[in-house]
């Protein structure tokens, strides 16, 4: 009987193309589902709902209906129709049919609206998760087809999507695999806010002379912060991020554990804008007050924070001025630091590989800063977070920086790095353990004497080879000075290394380039050589003169 109904219903919308016909469809179908779920009988029932599902799906897929239809259907069936999926898998199957034709077919915002309005007023008998599911699914999947104003959509989602997880998440049984696809569902969801993030990333990266344009945008998204009682404290240590990734699963696939790079990423600007624009920061209720006396008051809460900012600094499609606005924030935290001591029980070893990436981390941005001004900051910034990395691990890690070091200038301020820790050391028993050691003397050899084989290219790497020279000279003169030998440069053999396999084969071939200039003393290229070599000419020659005076004593 009820098939029979829905049957001349549906010859009717088909007809007249009636929005009262379409309304008659609807109650009827609102009728006939919840009548079937008062019924004993629930084989009968679901046959029932089946069949009547099958026909609205006829209808919605007849290629004859035109749009105007397909619009009012739209705005009557979902919720219906979900209702009926309620009954068994196979109607929930027919339901996200539906669903689909309807995303396919009508206006994304349009939809996002009907879908919001479904999920946020469900009728009390079909508060389940089978009622849920195919409308999570829809939502989905419209809001990543929406094309402007992506914020609004977003805002209006997000709190029907977490009401409904609210509800379930106090009752829910993780066993029941109706619940398992309403959160899958519910996953998918937020995989498509993180898709829209990324492209409202790409937007602000997009206006990099106008970072202004973006302070409402930001404003905006940082209320939802306090929403999901997300705190500056917790985004910029990384602790609730590490929260979120663990309830969420991911498979390796593209849209798994990469997408968590970008969340740090965003985490780090979150606070970073809230740094810059007090009308941010009020937006998420943030006290940065409290969150900086945190990281100056708990070393491993900055050192987390640091590794956060990371993200900022390496991202290399960012706008520089979000990765200076960064640094200021980062001396801001540094220079304000209590003293603290060092746990002697732990092994700061581990910790490694995290301070080099960092410290690489504001490398990058001391070679690519924009000004001068920006480029002392971030020189500064590297300084202070190198000097609060443990005195036990810090040459080794400074040693692993010289030794990745692409550019000639960041060996040389590196190894400028280590002369610094070393005069620190003349007054420090922990730092003159640690640097004062025979491993500086690799560090000289590294650019002296490269891997590849001597002598280092020149003119090109002359900012580094400058800086070797200076270095050796400075702690042969304060070895012998001090009438100690903690590195062994002031041994025999350690002398006549350095004489005859870095200083003579640098002399060599300097002397080759200066004949090379003098015969092509007209070409720019070489004028600009000369200039570069005659400073580490006049301390390669100072350097010769010390060695061959000490070895004379021997």
């Amino acid at each position: 009987m009820n098939t029979r109904i829905c049957e001349q219903l549906i010859e009717a919308v088909v007809n007249s193309s009636s929005e009262q016909a379409i309304s008659e469809l609807a109650n009827f179908l609102d009728s006939v589902s919840n009548s079937i779920i008062s019924e004993v009988d629930m084989e009968e029932s679901g046959k029932t709902a089946f069949e009547t599902l099958e026909k609205i799906h006829q209808l919605v897929w007849l290629p004859s209906l035109n749009q105007e239809v397909i619009d009012m259907l739209a705005f009557e069936l979902p919720k219906v129709v979900t209702k009926l999926g309620c009954v068994s898998q196979r109607c929930s199957e027919v339901t996200k049919n539906i669903i689909d034709r309807f995303v396919g077919r009508c206006s994304p915002r349009d939809m996002l609206s009907i879908f919001c309005e479904a999920l946020g007023s469900p009728s009390e008998l079909f508060v389940i998760p089978s009622y849920f599911v195919p409308l999570l699914v829809g939502l989905a999947k419209v809001l990543v087809l929406i094309q402007r104003r992506h914020f609004e959509q977003v805002n209006a989602a997000v709190p029907v999507v977490l009401n409904i997880l609210k509800t379930f998440s106090s009752t829910s049984d993780y066993e029941d695999t109706d619940y398992g696809e309403l959160f899958r569902a519910a996953t998918d969801v937020a995989c498509s806010i993180h898709t829209i993030c990324v492209k409202l990333a790409l937007v602000s990266i997009g206006m990099r002379s106008e970072i202004s344009r973006c302070i409402l945008l930001v404003v905006q998204l940082s209320e939802i912060l306090h929403s999901c009682k997300l705190s500056y404290s917790g985004l910029i240590t990384g602790c609730e991020v590490a929260k979120i990734s663990k309830l969420v699963i991911v498979d390796d696939g593209d849209g798994g554990i990469s997408c968590f790079s970008h969340v740090k990423l965003g985490a780090s600007l979150a606070v970073i804008w809230g740094y810059k624009n007090s009308e941010v920061a009020m937006s998420a209720k943030a006290d940065l007050t409290a969150v900086k006396q945190k990281l100056q008051d708990h070393w491993n809460s900055r050192f987390e924070a640091i590794g956060m900012l990371k993200f900022i600094f390496t991202y290399a499609d960012l706008p520089l001025e979000l990765k200076t606005h960064a640094i200021e924030f980062l001396l801001c935290i540094m220079d304000g630091i209590a003293p603290h001591s060092y746990d002697d029980h732990l092994d700061y070893t581990t910790y490694m590989a995290a301070f080099y990436v960092n410290l690489q981390a504001i490398e990058m941005v001391i070679m690519n800063a924009p000004d001068t001004m920006s480029r002392r900051n971030a020189f500064a910034a590297f300084k202070k977070v190198l000097s609060d990395i443990p005195t036990s691990v810090r040459f080794d890690v400074l040693r692993a920086l010289i030794k990745s070091a692409g550019s000639s200038s960041m060996v040389a301020i590196l190894l400028d790095c280590v002369k610094e820790e070393m005069h620190v050391g003349k007054t420090d028993r922990n730092s003159y353990i640690s640097f004062w050691s025979p491993s500086v003397l690799e560090l000289v050899e590294m650019v002296l004497r490269p891997l590849k084989g001597g002598p280092p290219s020149l003119p090109e790497y002359s900012d580094a080879v400058l800086s070797a020279l200076n270095f050796y000279r400075f702690i042969l003169i304060t070895e012998s000075t001090g009438k100690s030998n903690y590195t062994g440069i002031l041994s025999k053999d350690i002398l006549q290394k350095a004489y005859n396999e870095w200083f003579l084969p640098l002399r060599a071939i300097i002397s080759f380039m200066e004949a090379e200039t003098h015969r092509n003393w007209d070409h720019e290229l070489a004028s600009d050589a000369v200039c570069a070599l005659n400073p580490v000419e006049l301390v390669l020659y100072r350097c010769i003169e010390l060695v061959e005076e000490e070895l004379k004593h021997l």
